[in-house]
């Protein structure tokens, strides 16, 4: 590992721990048992460090759901998994952190969203081609809508101002948002599978 990539790493915990606003480049530095000299000459400010970051976890989140899509079985599987490492990995992260990307960086991602790359509807259009051709989604379906209705969906889930946290499990959520949708465009055959995949959910 480089030390850029030493950075990016360190700046990730910090800022998935205590949120964006309140990570210093001192702390950073400190965290790392570097000198902010060094952070600086590898990243000019911190906007520039957020953009890295969010691009290194896009990358390793993309290179994670087509791991799992290559290894499961069929495409419900693979969702189900997903949704399983998303739910634990957004337990480790402060609402903090999406407080602050939600209230102080919405504008820095739309400038900066060929830096961040941050995922997008686009990246999962052939799981919906392949449910659809293992008749597991029903085949009356536009698959381009139905992808980015998914991605909405999904994007709609860590809204803590519509889905209040103190109010709403995580789990009830997905539930009732994303798996319900994800039925509604299944055959008997895929219903049959989320349901059975439901219940250790």
């Amino acid at each position: 590992m480089n030390i850029q990539e030493r950075i990016l790493e360190g700046a990730a915990t910090l800022f998935k721990t205590y949120g964006i606003k309140s990570v210093t480049m001192d702390q950073l530095a400190s965290h790392l048992g570097i000198s902010k000299r060094t952070i600086y000459e590898n990243f000019t400010d911190k906007d520039e460090l957020l953009a890295g970051v969010l691009k290194m976890m896009a990358e390793k989140q993309k290179s994670l759901t087509k791991r799992i899509i290559d290894e499961s079985e069929n495409v419900i599987v693979a969702i189900f998994r997903i949704l399983e490492i998303s739910r634990n990995h957004l337990q480790d992260i402060s609402p903090a952190f999406f407080a602050d990307i939600k209230k102080y960086h919405n504008d820095f991602l739309y400038k900066n969203s060929g830096k961040c790359e941050m995922p997008d509807y686009r990246n999962n259009l052939q799981v919906v081609i392949k449910g659809i051709e293992d008749n597991l989604f029903r085949k009356d379906i536009n698959p381009d809508l139905v992808n980015r209705c998914l991605y909405s969906l999904g994007k709609s889930t860590m809204d803590s101002d519509l889905y209040p946290l103190e109010q709403f499990t995580m789990r009830d959520i997905v539930k009732n948002v994303y798996i319900s949708y994800l039925r509604g465009i299944s055959t008997p055959e895929g219903i049959d599978l989320i349901n059975r995949l439901e219940a250790n959910f």
